[in-house]
């Protein structure tokens, strides 16, 4: 039983490798030393302030270092970080901030005025923190993180804390039309760090490069690097130059990114002006990569390419494609390997199970079920999901794979309606719900269709009522204004009527056929 928790991981970074550089961002470099005082000094900051273990901190960040510092000091105080989705709209952070009842909230500058507009609305946060290297533009009433920081000691109070005891709430979304918040502990954290050291092929100081979002994917492989001395460089947005400039100057050995990142790389016109060949290791993952486009990547970087292949209520990974794997000699064979989700992690069980539960046999399709080390405590307030996501301690996972002989895992569908586009889990029901609320739309059916560069795209399908006219282009804004970009629709059609199951269900497998005719799979 592993009793340590992630501050406990932290120091032991700082306490190991305190003047090698820890962090590099812009032309800024932070030892070890620096960033564990740094932490130390907002804990404390954090403690005067009244904040105590259990409260909860919500996080509306860029990539930045001190997001990092926040991060480490709310492990710390036993305090339950809840990060925010730059993408999603104001309105499902003012959601997801009041369900998950927030204490503190901390932003990035350059969302001051979402936050201002957001106040309002906020019913339990009470403390508004701001990173900005600007303290004349801090509004009234809130703190300046900096100055928090130059103004406090490096002292804290020790907080016992249990690996029991959650260290985040990271929201995703929901069947239902409201999001779901997956409780992670710090034992859940914990077992992801040390999963990924043994399969993500994690190596001394490497220099890992981040350019998806610290306070998701990102954050999560950040630990692994700093316990072997390596050195974390952070960028605030992915752009192609900006990532290969990076890569060039930093001499970077590893990254993460998803699949539609590497299609971007792949088609950027300067691509071979860049010295990438530093590179060792590329993760990929929270999306389906196109097989022809990861042989693409393999033939362009060579074999340096590792998948992950996981959900947010088992980070962030239960199985793995090693570099090694993605080198076979057979064409055919090759093809299908690529195409694969990997195989089970040293410390994952999965079962493939038909619609009575009953085990598939080799070959057959069957729902992903899994138990592992790092598996939620379940959904913030909301036992009735978890009930159903978790049985026996086996999380149902809602993809539904085959498993070949050599055991690894091919992703042919999904039994829970979600779209995976460009890394980011979409749930239809959020945006039928809003298609809904015009008023020229009877019938609304939300699905993803496939995507050369997103892998799959959000596409609705409309029904109007008599008599009433609307465009596509003022239905994609209206959803847009209400859920953000990334939620609204990229194409719309109008239909006379949404096709129905013999039981009165919208049949989306049979309108997804559609789209999907010709694919081995019906996710991408």
């Amino acid at each position: 039983m592993i009793t340590m928790t992630i501050g406990d991981y932290y120091d032991r970074c700082v306490e190991s490798f305190g003047k090698e550089i820890a962090l590099t961002y812009k032309d800024q470099s932070y030892t070890y030393n620096e960033m564990g005082e740094k932490a130390n000094r907002i804990a404390n900051a954090f403690q005067k302030m009244g904040l105590k273990k259990g409260d909860k901190v919500a996080f509306l960040m860029a990539n930045c270092p001190e997001y990092v510092f926040c991060e480490i000091a709310v492990a710390k105080t036993g305090c339950i970080r809840v990060p925010l989705a730059v993408l999603l709209s104001s309105k499902d952070h003012i959601y997801m901030m009041n369900q998950a009842e927030c204490t503190a909230l901390v932003y990035h500058e350059s969302l001051t005025q979402r936050v201002k507009d957001m106040i309002p609305h906020l019913e339990t946060v009470n403390h508004f923190i701001c990173a900005s290297e600007d303290p004349s533009i801090i509004m009234e009433g809130h703190l300046h993180l900096q100055k928090l920081i130059q103004d406090h000691p490096p002292e804290v109070e020790r907080v016992e804390i249990d690996p029991e005891d959650l260290v985040g709430i990271y929201y995703t979304g929901g069947t239902t039309g409201k999001p779901k918040g997956v409780m992670l502990s710090h034992r859940a954290w914990v077992y992801t760090i040390l999963i990924e050291m043994l399969d993500l092929g994690f190596g001394w100081e490497e220099v890992f490069l981040y350019p998806t979002p610290l306070t998701h994917a990102g954050g999560c492989l950040m630990l692994p690097v700093l316990l072997r001395k390596g050195r974390c460089v952070i960028i605030d947005h992915f752009d192609p130059k900006l990532l290969l400039e990076t890569i060039q100057k930093e001499k970077v050995t590893m990254t993460f990114l998803v699949p539609t990142m590497i299609y971007v790389l792949l088609d950027y016109p300067d691509l071979k002006e860049f010295d990438t060949s530093s590179l060792r290791n590329v993760i990929y993952g929270a999306s389906a990569i196109a097989p022809d486009r990861l042989k693409q990547a393999l033939n362009t970087f060579g074999p340096i390419f590792t998948q992950l292949f996981g959900q947010t209520e088992a980070p962030m990974m239960f199985s793995a494609l090693a570099r090694e794997e993605h080198v076979v000699e057979d064409p055919e064979r090759e093809r299908e390997v690529l195409s694969s989700a990997g195989r089970p992690t040293f410390h994952a069980e999965i079962k493939l199970l038909d619609d009575d539960g009953h085990e598939v046999k080799r070959g057959e399709s069957g729902e992903v079920v899994v138990r592992c080390a790092n598996i939620m405590t379940g959904y913030f307030k909301n036992p009735e999901a978890t009930a159903e996501t978790i049985k026996d301690g086996w999380l149902h996972t809602g993809d539904i794979a085959k498993q070949d002989e050599e055991g690894l895992l091919y992703i042919v569908d999904r039994k829970k309606d979600m779209i995976v586009s460009g890394g980011f889990n979409i749930f239809p029901r959020e945006v039928e719900d809003v298609l809904f609320d015009h008023p020229a739309v009877k019938g609304a059916a939300v699905i993803g269709i496939p995507h050369e560069k997103w892998g799959e795209e959000v596409k609705a399908v409309v029904v109007l009522h008599e008599g009433k006219s609307v465009t596509d282009q003022e239905l994609i804004k209206f959803v847009k204004e209400r859920k953000g970009s990334m939620m609204a629709p990229k194409t719309v059609e109008f239909w006379d009527g949404i096709p129905l199951t013999n039981l009165g269900k919208v049949d989306k497998k049979a309108m997804r056929a559609k789209f999907w005719e010709g694919k081995d799979r019906m996710v991408s």
